[in-house]
């Protein structure tokens, strides 16, 4: 039966009805005026063409983390109210009056997170390293075990780990397993039914709970962190799977950086867990105490970052490192859209006389994304920054290397995605022995890439030239 033009007139009605509403949803809640400006005027213009993305990209909604950030600051207290005299004061002399870099005044306020003395960190280069690690230390688990992934698959790598945690969830260890569930999309449900029965308690990372979770591909939580007794700490860029080993072809070899971390900053990880873990479970994970004494003596300042938190703080997080360097920042990347703050700070960098260098991958693993970076890294090099195309395989490592003082370690690309629309961490350090370390592991990647000149994009054809010129306009959720 035919539909009359009334019946089609007033499902047109509803549907520019729903599309003000949500034009007006996205107008309170969207962070950036460009992005609320592209999807007001989608949804009033064209809601049966945006609702459903919208749907899928466009909400948020994180109040939850109120109360885990309360549930963190509350249970710190306790922790440190259980702590012998001793320990108290071993806590408070980690705290650093006066942090040795300047980006660091300002990240404690940024964060609500302090920067700490008295830590150490070891650079993990690559899966095998990495990997062999955690293991060990997974193995060696007395009390906790929490491990968080935005991927894991269930290959070769993640079977190594599901039977490491079932024998030690067997032994007694308190295990925590907290995965995106979007980034795990493809894990098979027995990989974590056999979890659960071993006594791990597993839960997936959602935006919003039951079958509009289905819905939101946006932010996701793309934190890597195994946290092991409270003693010792690792994350980095690397996921659970084959491919980081390098045994995926096309992309391998596949080049990561990730590090272990000692000290008081690793109690800190743990909070940045309980958020999470809170969220998905609603429930509060076991915390432990840093152990007595320094574990070194490098200097941290944990930055983890999300769209719950009311400034952007990974966005930020940039801006201040970048705007802090005096002689060079180099930084790696897979994924090179910056928006205008880190674009800004990035060219001012160059005009200030500071060896600007950044390294990303030669070779795609997301087409669109690698389109729109093309053309931010032409723009960049027009402006004098220094831009290297890492040609032995897919380079997914993300560091920041901030003069001969400080290196970041952690999660975040330079996107829009990690700035505003992904749960990340990073790791800023201030040690001269560990940066000069991250020199030479760069100067390694520097010698293996290709610096872009800046004939080369117009050396390209025309089409291909459009085809990033639209890929940018994505650049809001990329």
């Amino acid at each position: 039966m035919m539909s009359s033009p009334s019946t089609i007139a007033t499902i047109v009605l509803c549907l520019h009805g729903i599309g003000m509403l949500a034009a007006l949803h996205a107008i309170m809640t969207v962070r950036t005026a460009p992005g609320a400006i592209a999807w007001a005027g989608s949804l009033v213009l064209m809601p049966y063409l945006a609702l459903v993305p919208y749907l899928i990209f466009g909400r948020s909604r994180f109040a939850g983390y109120v109360s885990a950030r309360r549930f963190n600051t509350d249970r710190l207290r306790e922790l440190t109210a259980g702590m012998q005299a001793g320990e108290r004061e071993a806590r408070r002399a980690s705290v650093v009056a006066e942090p040795p870099l300047a980006a660091m005044r300002a990240l404690p306020g940024l964060t609500g997170v302090p920067c700490l003395a008295n830590n150490d960190v070891r650079l993990l280069i690559n899966g095998q390293a990495a990997f062999e690690a955690i293991f060990a230390a997974i193995a060696q688990a007395r009390e906790v075990v929490m491990v968080q992934f935005f991927i894991v698959h269930d290959d070769g790598l993640g079977r190594r780990l599901l039977e490491l945690l079932c024998e030690r969830a067997a032994a007694g260890v308190q295990v925590y397993f907290l995965y995106d569930s979007i980034g795990c999309h493809a894990l098979p449900r027995h990989y974590v039914q056999a979890l659960m029965a071993a006594g791990v308690r597993a839960r997936a990372f959602a935006t919003r709970r039951g079958f509009v979770n289905r819905f939101q591909l946006n932010f996701r939580n793309h934190r890597k962190l195994v946290v092991v007794d409270g003693e010792q700490a690792f994350t980095g860029g690397l996921n659970v799977g084959d491919e980081y080993l390098g045994k995926r072809p096309p992309l391998a070899p596949w080049r990561d950086t990730h590090i272990a971390v000692r000290g008081p900053v690793v109690l800190d990880l743990q909070m940045a867990f309980a958020e999470d873990w809170y969220w998905a479970a609603r429930e509060v994970p076991r915390l432990l105490p840093p152990p007595p004494g320094p574990a070194g003596a490098m200097v941290c300042q944990l930055v983890p970052s999300g769209p719950a938190d009311p400034q952007e703080t990974c966005s930020l997080f940039f801006v201040e490192a970048i705007q802090s360097a005096r002689r060079r920042v180099w930084i790696t990347t897979p994924y090179f859209v910056p928006d205008e703050a880190v674009f800004a700070v990035l060219r001012l960098a160059v005009l200030r006389g500071v060896d600007v260098r950044i390294l990303i991958p030669s070779r795609p693993d997301h087409q669109v994304v690698y389109a729109a970076s093309k053309l931010y890294a032409y723009q960049a090099v027009r402006a004098g920054v220094k831009i290297y195309r890492y040609q032995p395989g897919f380079l997914h490592q993300k560091v920041i290397l901030v003069d001969d003082v400080a290196a970041a370690v952690g999660s975040a690309n330079l996107d829009n995605r990690s700035f505003r629309l992904n749960f990340e961490l990073m790791l800023l350090t201030a040690d001269r022995g560990f940066a000069a370390e991250v020199e030479t592991m760069l100067e390694a990647d520097f010698a293996q890439a290709r610096q872009i000149d800046k004939e080369e994009y117009q050396r390209s054809p025309a089409l291909l030239r459009v085809a990033t010129h639209v890929a940018s306009l994505f650049a809001p959720i990329l």
